[in-house]
């Protein structure tokens, strides 16, 4: 993916006039990587990874992570549209739950891309390009679009409810509730070269918070892949 490729991606990307009238103070930071080196966690992702630990640790203690401000605004939103946040979590809430017992090691680029979740207190998931068709939109759902997931192991297509917040690309869901739960075909995987990443904000955390954690995610990307192209967009709700 040239720049040129990547900045027309990210400028073709958008945000539902709906999922804003829901919530106004919605931000979307998109990042695209190109010339990623993909493969198992390595000593690398695993430094990147218990760093954040031992930050989220010393960040928490042993106090209830669903009351930080970020993650109460993230409760609200999903109630908004209907989803129960203590059966479906944010994104960075289901990880910070699993410090006690450390967080997953899946491959090196989800690794990281949760380090700086953990780390910045912000939803984040991570797609893979190849896998995309058009353009990447949020949306609120009309329920026949397709979702592709496992069940019991085995493939299984599902839909989401009228209504609920959801990233798709022409293909069907890529992400349903917002952050909740990505799809197995856009997943990112050991043959991942191109990807985006979106870092999802509400109102507690600013612009200036919202871009550190995106530079940071560049920076590990940077220094997990030397000579990715790396691009970014922030996506907000237009002026009036």
């Amino acid at each position: 993916m040239t720049t040129s490729t990547a900045s027309h991606w990210l400028a073709s990307a958008t945000i539902d006039p709906a999922v804003h009238a829901l919530r106004p103070d919605y931000r979307a930071l998109l990042i695209t990587a190109d010339g990623l080196r993909p493969g198992p966690s390595d000593e690398l992702s695993e430094k990147w990874l218990s760093a954040a630990e031992t930050e989220a640790r010393e960040r928490f203690g042993d106090g209830p992570v669903q009351e930080h401000p970020h993650l109460a605004a993230w409760h609200e939103a999903f109630r908004a549209f209907g989803a129960k946040p203590k059966r479906t979590r944010p994104s960075a809430e289901a990880l910070l739950r699993r410090l006690d017992a450390g967080l997953p090691r899946v491959d090196r680029l989800t690794d990281l891309y949760n380090a700086i979740s953990v780390g910045h207190v912000v939803p984040l998931g991570g797609e893979d390009l190849d896998h995309y068709t058009g353009a990447a939109r949020l949306v609120r759902a009309t329920g026949d679009e397709v979702f592709e997931t496992t069940a019991s192991g085995e493939p299984a297509v599902e839909h989401p409810a009228p209504g609920e917040v959801v990233w798709r690309d022409d293909a069907g869901v890529t992400c349903r509730r917002w952050n909740w739960r990505q799809c197995t075909r856009t997943r990112l995987t050991h043959t991942t070269t191109r990807a985006m990443f979106v870092l999802d904000a509400l109102g507690p955390m600013d612009d200036a918070a919202l871009t550190a954690a995106g530079d940071r995610l560049g920076e590990a990307l940077a220094e997990s892949s030397p000579g990715a192209e790396i691009a970014f967009r922030l996506v907000s709700r237009p002026a009036p």
